[in-house]
């Protein structure tokens, strides 16, 4: 590296010698990583190309120190022009990989290395802070915690703090590790010692200089190759997976870049599959993204007239019609939104209570109330979570969860028709609270006609970044505000038969950490306060849902 560093990397090369097409990842689990690594980069060596996998500064076989994020960038730019000037390499060279993975590819393409032809990020951050660390300016405390102090840490952990589920004391068991207070030495609960990186992340709780440092949103404009962006509809990235494509399509550094970018996201987690969560979405639903990335990499790296630039950008699955359709375009041309306003006669507490949402707009203004108590919090359990959390994400029934009161319901009436939503979800909710910061919660949820009921958006807002995530703007207690929250994307049929719901609440724990709702920093709370919550909706306080509705499943 530029400073001397030097990074190890296992090399797959073609039988016969000669000058060949590259593809790198740059990993931080180690480049021999079972079942991982090798045999897709046979695969490739067995095609036509020399593959790559390196270990990243301060990793496994790689020197240097490990800290998350900051040195990708760089070592990500000098790995490529390295690896262009090696008697292997015929100049042609993309990245590839996947989380982490495809986290490097973004930061090194946001450098404009010149030898770089391609990148194929999948289930991949574009934004650290604003779609990896937070969302919603809310801490992703199970991933975090998790990735970044459990299995990420900057140095081996004693041998007295391994655990194991079987015979770990139930102070120390993960659920009641997340629990501790404050959270700014949580990392000694589980490690014993200060996780640095982990303790950066708290303290630097906005969307400040140090986030925008690394942040590929803020650079997409250099970034001067395609990118093949995939992901899933339930995966914890599905925000950067989205916005890479269409920053790419708005900012690439170049028409090629740009007309060459790709969007494709499946009923997934983390990866292809056919099932997830609660729901089975049938083996047509399974991508082997292998065979995507080979027909990529052939013709931007080989010149392979394959049909690929023949083909629309995008590719996603209907979930409810269970069914892929080639799209022009992220969001969908043509879209229409839609405003899907909470109403109700009576309290709207529990799946029990009398919440309702109409296309109509409300004339009768009205109000729902609940306690939200951090020691009591909503259990995380489906939706957008991953990698390193003790829960299931996906479609899961939501029926338990609504069933306490501190949960707001709201549903519409049965559908007659199919409703196609595909696009951008946003929430305009008009709420206050009884002190300077809390949280707001909401779900998107399709209710099945036997009562099931599984969530296909999310999305939260920590209430003291509602002018911008780079904006602390704490609360006037008891103040009534219109708080806009993004959620998830989605695309999902509405079938008929079937009902639409809101969930509306203020925890979703331990896939974010629980607002202490007292308007202190990030980490530094040791005591809680029970938040008195109060929803409007109606007359001039009309909070709804905006759905992007397709046409084409009538």
């Amino acid at each position: 590296m530029r400073d001397g560093t030097i990074l190890y990397a296992d090399l797959y090369m073609p039988k016969n010698p000669g000058k060949y097409p590259v593809i790198v990842t740059r990993t931080p689990y180690g480049l021999q990583r079972e079942n991982v690594h090798h045999e897709r980069m046979t695969k490739f060596a067995q095609r036509g190309y020399v593959g790559i996998v390196q270990d990243v500064r301060g990793r496994y076989e790689s020197d240097g120190k490990w800290e998350p994020f900051r040195d990708e960038a760089n070592d990500g730019y000098d790995t490529i022009e390295w690896i262009a000037k090696q008697e292997f390499s015929n100049g042609k060279i993309a990245m590839q990989g996947g989380s982490y993975l495809g986290h490097n590819q973004w930061a090194a393409a946001t450098q404009s290395p010149p030898s770089l032809d391609a990148i194929f990020p999948s289930v991949a951050s574009t934004n650290i802070y604003a779609n990896w660390l937070t969302m919603g300016g809310a801490y992703r405390l199970s991933f975090n915690y998790g990735w970044g102090v459990v299995r990420m840490p900057n140095r081996i952990m004693l041998p007295q703090y391994w655990h194991t589920a079987s015979y770990t004391p139930e102070e120390l068991r993960y659920e009641n590790i997340l629990m501790h207070l404050p959270l700014k030495d949580g990392d000694l609960q589980s490690g014993g010692y200060a996780v640095q990186h982990y303790r950066d992340w708290i303290e630097h709780d906005s969307y400040d200089a140090y986030w925008k440092e690394i942040s590929d949103e803020e650079r997409f404009e250099k970034v001067l190759v395609p990118a093949y962006n995939t992901g899933g509809w339930f995966d914890i990235f599905l925000m950067g997976t989205l916005n890479g494509y269409t920053g790419m399509k708005a900012r690439g550094g170049t028409p090629a870049a740009r007309q060459g970018t790709k969007l494709l996201v499946g009923p997934w987690g983390h990866g292809p599959g056919t099932k997830f969560g609660d729901l089975d979405f049938g083996a047509h639903a399974f991508v082997d993204l292998y065979e995507e990335e080979l027909r990529f990499y052939d013709y931007h790296l080989k010149g392979i007239q394959n049909g690929l630039d023949k083909e629309k950008p995008v590719r996603i699955f209907y979930m409810g019609e269970n069914q892929w359709r080639h799209e022009d375009d992220w969001p969908v041309p043509g879209t229409r939104y839609r405003e899907l306003f909470l109403t109700g006669d009576s309290p709207a507490n529990t799946l029990r209570g009398g919440g309702k949402l109409t296309f109509e707009k409300p004339s009768k203004a009205g109000i729902d109330k609940y306690a939200y108590d951090p020691n009591h919090p909503v259990m995380t359990y489906g939706g957008n979570n991953c990698c390193g959390t003790p829960t299931i994400a996906g479609p899961k029934d939501q029926r338990d969860i609504e069933r306490r009161n501190d949960v707001l319901v709201y549903t519409s009436e049965y559908l007659t028709e199919s409703l196609a939503v595909a696009g951008p979800i946003k929430m305009k909710l008009h709420a206050a609270t009884d002190g300077p910061d809390t949280d707001w919660m909401i779900k998107l949820i399709d209710v099945y006609p036997d009562g099931s009921a599984y969530p296909v958006s999310e999305g939260i807002l920590r209430a003291r970044f509602k002018d911008g995530l780079d904006k602390v703007n704490l609360l006037t207690p008891n103040e009534v505000y219109e708080f806009e929250i993004e959620m998830m994307g989605t695309a999902n049929v509405f079938k008929p038969g079937h009902r639409i719901r809101i969930d509306i609440t203020s925890s979703n724990f331990p896939q974010f950490d629980r607002n202490p709702n007292t308007g202190k920093p990030l980490g530094s709370d040791s005591e809680t306060r029970i938040a008195q919550q109060t929803i409007h909706h109606g007359g001039t306080r009309p909070s709804h849902i905006v759905l992007p509705i397709v046409r084409g499943f009538e």
